[in-house]
């Protein structure tokens, strides 16, 4: 994390309903429109973590019965998917191989044969490594008067993203990623036609702590309504790491991840090693593919060990098979890739991996 944002922790904590602490939420709000490049009303961090953000765009939204296209090429893509099941939709999966992106010809042809009335996709997706390009996909989606659900986890303020200009209806993310904030907050942008959708459901929310039409009232009125207790130091951490994306500023925020992930990549290669998602690697996250006869958790074990560097196991599909490595905010330096690809060399190595034995 920024030390920035260790040091809001040290905040004198107020009353959740305080008029300081609702100059707070504004500002927050706010800072969220930029990141997100949104000029939606609806734009507030839920109380909770990044499956809260997802949890809270698919019970808002799917209804009993709803018919649901649903990108299935990751671990999360698969989540979303159980969650529709859950508010009793009816998932209409596009299945891919783990790294490889949904293609608009997909989502089309999901949407001709069926009655569903949204689509939801992983703009980058943890657990393969990939991006999801979501131009052409929007216009798809638009097309059919379906709203469009994106997953901005791992994406938001590293990677590429403009919510109003894509038309997404409903997106959310995560603190704990490129935001450098601890975990528990998952930014949540909606517009209009979304909220006009959940205003009017056939049937109730399911869930009364995710509902967006009763959060609104505490979180963008002027004269609040009392919801929940919000995690008030939570906020003051990420408005304070919003704070430093806007002093980047975006588009050198994007650019400085492309180009650190640009170069870890090429030094993977130089290793021997291999991607997961050759055609459409993310910016900030790579999943590099073990070597054959290499043990990806002793790897792992090294490198924290060693040299104090935490990367992630595979999960569902690529448990065993791959490493993720992060470069998020504040991390993704050029001094991180030089440092990663050296430890991991070394650890390599002690499991007997020589360049080109992949």
């Amino acid at each position: 994390m920024h030390p920035r944002v260790y040091k809001a922790f040290l905040s004198p904590v107020v009353e959740h309903l305080d008029p300081y602490f609702a100059e707070v939420m504004e500002e927050t709000a706010e800072l969220l429109r930029y990141c997100f490049r949104t000029r939606n009303r609806i734009t507030f961090p839920i109380s909770g973590t990044g499956t809260a953000g997802m949890e809270a765009a698919i019970c808002n939204l799917v209804e009993p019965g709803d018919e649901v296209v649903v990108g299935s090429n990751g671990y999360f893509g698969e989540r979303m998917k159980d969650m529709v099941e859950r508010c009793g939709g009816k998932p209409i999966p596009l299945t891919e191989r783990w790294g490889n992106a949904i293609s608009k010809e997909a989502v089309e042809e999901a949407l001709s044969n069926s009655g569903a009335r949204a689509v939801a996709l992983v703009h980058a997706e943890t657990t393969t490594g990939a991006i999801q390009p979501l131009k052409e996909v929007a216009k798809v989606v638009k097309q059919f008067d379906a709203l469009f659900i994106v997953d901005t986890v791992t994406s938001l303020s590293g990677c590429e993203l403009d919510v109003d200009a894509l038309g997404i209806d409903v997106c959310f993310s995560g603190s704990q990623k490129c935001l450098n904030c601890p975990p528990g907050m998952a930014p949540l942008t909606a517009n209009e036609r979304a909220m006009e959708r959940i205003r009017n459901r056939k049937t109730r929310v399911q869930s009364f702590y995710f509902d967006l039409s009763v959060i609104e009232n505490y979180w963008v009125e002027r004269n609040r309504v009392y919801h929940h207790t919000a995690p008030i130091l939570m906020v003051y951490a990420l408005r304070e790491a919003l704070r430093v994306v806007q002093e980047e500023g975006l588009e050198p925020r994007w650019e400085r991840h492309k180009r650190n992930m640009e170069a870890l990549i090429q030094g993977l290669e130089a290793l021997g090693l291999e991607i997961n998602a050759k055609e459409n690697p993310c910016p900030s996250i790579c999943a590099v593919l073990m070597p054959n006869g290499v043990i990806d958790t002793r790897v792992k074990t090294t490198l924290n060990n060693e040299y104090g560097i935490t990367v992630s196991v595979g999960l569902g599909a690529l448990r065993g098979r791959i490493l993720r490595i992060g470069l998020m905010g504040i991390n993704s330096t050029q001094r991180n890739v030089f440092l990663v690809l050296q430890s991991l060399e070394d650890a390599l190595k002690r499991e007997g991996y020589r360049p080109g034995q992949c």
